[in-house]
């Protein structure tokens, strides 16, 4: 599953473009090719394996729109009294419709053959010898043809599709019960850092506790990967190597915080290099730039930063649209939309900024709010943010001025 990309500015200390190291990322993930064959009931979440036709038209049959009566436009005169001749309820069988007669239908009801319109009951008034119609209706109203939803041959779901509850509507109104999907991709969580704690236990002074593989197993589960961890690694070379050559047969991807930067402390880079390659390393943007791409023992390798909103930016925003790709999603790039900001700043960054904002509606008009710190250490700026705001390095901000906006709900963030 590893495809190498042999352009690295690993060396160099270049920082490499986001659009860059996206294309690269998307560039290197080959999907995964194995399916399985599961449950409709189970398949929310999943990936489509191949392009899924109906062989039966929805509705089977013509149906009628609304409760009321099946007539025969020819039958029906101005304040004329029809006998009823038959009661149709959905799901029976109708005869077909006697000449000068109604049959009394409800929503979903067959249309009897021979009756080519439905009248409301809204618009009939009920007679001891029949019903009489307060209105002339159009030839052909409320009748809901066969279909009219879908049609015999009709592609209703492509190969790549993940599946929400509407799909699973779809592929029950043409009745499958089995869906072939992707098989779920395995994902190594490796968290380095000798000051983390797990929550639960007491946190002595110089610890913290571990955020980031509780952030990264959550986005991974919102994916529908399925996780691995070896717990914390120490930080030594030794631990490192052996955490990263066992993830690496454990997973198909593995993905690392922390460990990526230049400090002395910093051993996955390390690490990384000498049991396999580094392709990707240092981007231009914020928060972020230490990031790490490349393979150990041919298994793919995302080294993201350990700071926790760094954590959280780096992989919606680069380490997601990778995973999808893999996992066989025909789409991976989430919608923007523009929204003006409602700040302003002089400062020009030379590295395309990802800010977390809130985004409210001001007469009309939506504007993003800036969550009260930017700095990649603060992750409770996420929990009362709505997305990211994508800043254009060397831009300043000017209020009332239009910027691309992602929402998390975008990202499966939230």
């Amino acid at each position: 599953m590893w495809r190498s990309i042999m352009n690295c500015p690993c060396d160099t200390g270049k920082l490499q473009s986001f659009e860059s190291a996206l294309a690269q990322l998307l560039s290197a993930a080959i999907p995964i090719q194995e399916t399985e064959i599961i449950a409709l009931d189970h398949a929310l979440g999943r990936v489509v394996a191949r392009d899924m036709s109906s062989s039966i038209a929805v509705p089977p049959a013509d149906n009628s729109a609304m409760d009321g009566y099946a007539v025969r436009y020819a039958d029906i005169v101005s304040g004329q009294i029809l006998p009823i001749s038959q009661r149709v309820a959905a799901g029976q069988r109708a005869e077909a419709i006697k000449s000068g007669t109604v049959v009394r239908l409800f929503t979903g009801s067959e249309i009897p053959e021979g009756a080519d319109t439905v009248i409301m009951q809204e618009e009939s008034i009920l007679e001891d010898d029949g019903v009489r119609f307060t209105t002339l209706p159009k030839q052909g109203e409320h009748i809901r043809r066969a279909g009219q939803d879908i049609n015999i041959g009709d592609q209703i779901i492509a190969q790549g599709t993940l599946l929400a509850p509407q799909h699973l509507g779809v592929l029950a109104s043409i009745g499958i019960a089995e869906v072939s999907v992707y098989r779920r991709l395995k994902v190594a969580v490796l968290n380095t850092g000798d000051e983390l704690v797990m929550p639960g236990a007491s946190c002595p002074k110089g610890k913290i506790y571990n955020s980031n593989y509780f952030t990264l197993a959550g986005l991974l589960t919102r994916l529908g990967c399925d996780v691995w961890t070896p717990g914390v690694v120490k930080d030594t070379p030794e631990a490192t190597a052996q955490a990263l050559a066992k993830a690496a047969v454990k997973a198909d991807v593995i993905i690392s915080s922390g460990g990526v930067s230049v400090g002395e402390e910093d051993h996955v880079k390390a690490a990384v290099e000498s049991l396999g390659s580094l392709n990707l390393w240092r981007l231009a943007i914020k928060p972020g730039k230490p990031l790490a791409f490349g393979e150990v023992k041919g298994t793919p390798f995302i080294g993201l930063p350990g700071n926790p909103s760094a954590v959280l930016v780096t992989f919606l925003m680069l380490a997601r649209p990778y995973l999808m790709k893999m996992q066989g999603h025909n789409k991976q790039q989430p919608k923007s939309y523009p929204v003006l900001a409602g700040f302003d700043r002089d400062k020009l960054v030379q590295r395309k900024e990802f800010l977390r904002v809130s985004v409210a509606n001001d007469n009309g008009r939506l504007m993003a709010i800036p969550a009260r710190s930017q700095s990649s250490g603060i992750l409770s700026s996420a929990v009362m943010a709505d997305g990211l705001l994508v800043i254009p390095e060397l831009h300043p901000i000017e209020r009332g001025a239009s910027y691309m906006f992602i929402p998390f709900t975008e990202l499966g963030a939230i």
